[in-house]
């Protein structure tokens, strides 16, 4: 559904944050991307939807190669890759119902939604995409009025009402208290499943990863240093990809929460 090939990003200083990487992504899997920070994690998102212009290398979503099209063309390529960002890129003085809204603008046209002229039919999709994220009674809220993890759900819905294919997802969890972050990441992995969405997750909390993906990536240095499911991520790939830690500590957390888990 998703592949990358030979995918490669140097920047005008020469440094080279991503060099030569190849990945597919089939069809409803959720993939955790991992590795230190200025590993290449957010600059690969960001060359997929090209945020970041790709120096060489190709971007396919299905029979499409994002990496050549026009900007008419990849703007409508870009519906069909919704993104949700760590800081959330809410609009604080817009309601949650016109935030989620706004996922439609590749869709309605600059006029109709400056004037919050949105067809019945999204109006009623962004309330059932806000009821299943436990927030249509926030509807009319102001944005700023929302705690991080309320947020970070807009942010879902917005992805998720342009209906895509792909979800680019960036440090969901990063502002977020631990409660709040498995909760955040659990929603995602639902929504993914019922929708056959695949997704790419940027994440530096390793055992959040391990606990609710079906695969990993690990990034070193700008390229794929492990790939595999996460039962694989032992303490020696740990310490590959991110140098000499307690990583047993690691593995026995993910094991204590997933016991959690079953018990809730």
């Amino acid at each position: 559904m998703l592949k990358i090939k030979k995918l490669v990003k140097t920047y005008r200083t020469g440094d080279q944050a991503l060099k030569a990487i190849d990945l597919e992504i089939p069809e409803g899997q959720v993939l955790a991307l991992i590795g230190p920070s200025g590993a290449g994690k957010s600059t690969m998102i960001r060359c997929i939807n090209r945020l970041v212009e790709p120096t060489s290398g190709e971007v396919w979503l299905g029979d499409l190669e994002l990496t050549r099209l026009g900007s008419g063309a990849l703007r409508r390529a870009r519906r069909e890759m919704g993104m949700i960002f760590q800081e959330y890129a809410l609009v604080e003085r817009l309601t949650v119902m016109e935030n989620v809204l706004s996922g439609r603008l590749g869709y309605v046209g600059f006029w109709r939604s400056f004037l919050r002229r949105y067809p019945q039919s999204d109006v009623d999709e962004a309330f059932r995409l806000l009821d299943r994220v436990g927030l249509l009674e926030m509807a009319d809220k102001r944005a700023d009025e929302l705690s991080g993890g309320q947020r970070q759900r807009v942010g879902i819905c917005r992805a998720l009402i342009q209906n895509p294919k792909l979800l680019l997802v960036d440090e969901p969890t990063a502002s977020l208290d631990p409660k709040t972050s498995r909760q955040i990441m659990r929603l995602i992995c639902e929504l993914c499943a019922e929708r056959g969405l695949a997704a790419i997750i940027n994440i530096h909390d390793v055992a959040l990863a391990q606990m609710f993906v079906q695969r990993v990536v690990g990034l070193r240095f700008g390229a794929i240093e492990f790939d595999g499911p996460p039962n694989a991520l032992t303490p020696n790939v740990l310490t590959t990809i991110y140098g000499e830690e307690d990583w047993e500590a690691t593995i026995e957390k993910v094991e204590d929460e997933e016991g959690i888990e079953a018990a809730e």
